[in-house]
């Protein structure tokens, strides 16, 4: 049943489209996440809802009330800021109880909350120290703890990990999980970080240009992307741009070499270009079972990355039908013609040598077709100072 529903919420600053057509619709105690580039309108979509920008149009319900243009301090949702955004002169237990002084509670009844929730984020016996007594992760718990503490409809959390290092930033995740699932409560995440929104999601919201690109769960938004965008940003891909041989038999020329794809292609014709993706981790360095797709190449590159051995390849075709080649921008690779291919680190693993021959090997089932983004122009850095001020 929705909880939290945004309707063609649009959001215009001047002439710039910071958030454009944008309808979701949120379940009771669902965590969604909103993932995008920096610019893409994720910020100001939470902004939104938290009531510190209004709609241009649109309308934002909260369990089928309208809360569109209500004041923040009118509406029961808790926010938590990248910055923390703690009183430097208040102790943690004022921090934490300041919402429900401000709602007039008595002081026995804000003392039995504050104390609830320094147990829940385990702070217990910190709660006469100030912000700069603590640690940044600390910090973080306790702005936590504050907007949990009226027992928000909704719960806002605004990149809240991103100023913290890498082993605090996934231990807090799982602490701020765990908190969410035992509270029930409705939660949207902004995140520029994939793995924080594949780790942490019931649902993914893949934004771009202040559009939604794809909504679904990690899962189907890492193994099924529907977009090039998508595809691109979420986990290390290879795109590839290949030239349609057989639409109705699914056969495809990449780099001069012919592979086929799990069924018919759609709507294209013989000479069509297509997009299609392949996963590193689902390709193997030998020549496969009867039917599996095959790739010639040589080895370009190999990278070290702890668990993971990362291999570039290029292929060894004529240059037709190639394009795409590499990896997304947060992974390893390469220009036109390469691939990359993921295996599992071990101390016995025999690495190939660069220059050599290899031959790649997947099914046809993990060639993924993509259809065009819905925001094909690039990110507009007017935009991006805007959304950051």
């Amino acid at each position: 049943m929705t909880f939290l529903a945004l309707k063609g919420v649009q959001k215009h600053f001047g002439g710039f489209r910071a958030v454009e057509d944008f309808n979701l619709d949120v379940e009771r105690g669902e965590f969604v996440s909103f993932l995008g580039p920096s610019g893409c309108g994720k910020t100001t979509t939470l902004r939104m809802i938290a009531g510190f920008e209004l709609p241009t149009n649109g309308t934002v319900e909260v369990d089928g009330v309208d809360i569109t243009y209500r004041p923040p301090n009118k509406r029961n949702v808790g926010m938590v800021f990248q910055s923390y955004a703690l009183f430097p002169n208040m102790t943690v237990a004022e921090n934490i109880g300041f919402g429900l002084k401000v709602r007039k509670l008595p002081a026995a009844a804000i003392r039995k909350r504050v104390d609830e929730l320094l147990e829940l984020i385990n702070l217990g016996g910190k709660e006469t120290r100030y912000p700069y007594q603590l640690s940044g992760g600390m910090q973080q718990r306790v702005a936590l703890a504050r907007a949990l503490a009226i027992e928000p409809q909704v719960l806002l959390l605004d990149e809240p990990l991103s100023a913290l290092d890498a082993k605090i930033r996934i231990s807090l995740r799982n602490e701020i999980r765990s908190i969410q699932r035992q509270l029930g409560i409705t939660t949207v995440y902004v995140t520029h970080d994939q793995e924080e929104a594949l780790s942490l999601s019931d649902r993914v919201v893949v934004m771009s240009e202040g559009r939604i690109e794809q909504v679904g769960t990690p899962f189907e938004i890492y193994n099924f992307p529907r977009t090039s965008l998508v595809a691109r940003f979420v986990g290390t891909l290879n795109v590839l741009t290949a030239r349609v041989v057989d639409a109705a038999a699914g056969r495809v020329e990449v780099d001069g070499q012919t592979i086929r794809t799990a069924g018919p292609i759609a709507g294209a014709q013989t000479g069509d270009m297509v997009t299609i993706a392949l996963r590193p981790e689902i390709m193997s360095l030998d020549e496969g079972a009867a039917g599996a797709n095959q790739l010639r190449g040589s080895i370009d590159d190999i990278t070290f990355l702890g668990a993971i051995v990362r291999i570039r390849i290029r292929l060894a075709g004529d240059g037709v039908g190639a394009g795409g080649g590499g990896a997304n921008a947060g992974g390893a690779g390469g220009g036109a013609g390469t691939v990359v291919f993921d295996t599992f680190n071990n101390p016995h693993l025999a690495v190939p040598q660069r220059g050599g021959s290899v031959t790649l090997s997947f099914p046809p089932e993990a060639c993924l077709l993509l259809e065009q983004s819905s925001a094909a122009a690039a990110p507009d850095p007017v935009a991006e100072e805007i959304l950051a001020g």
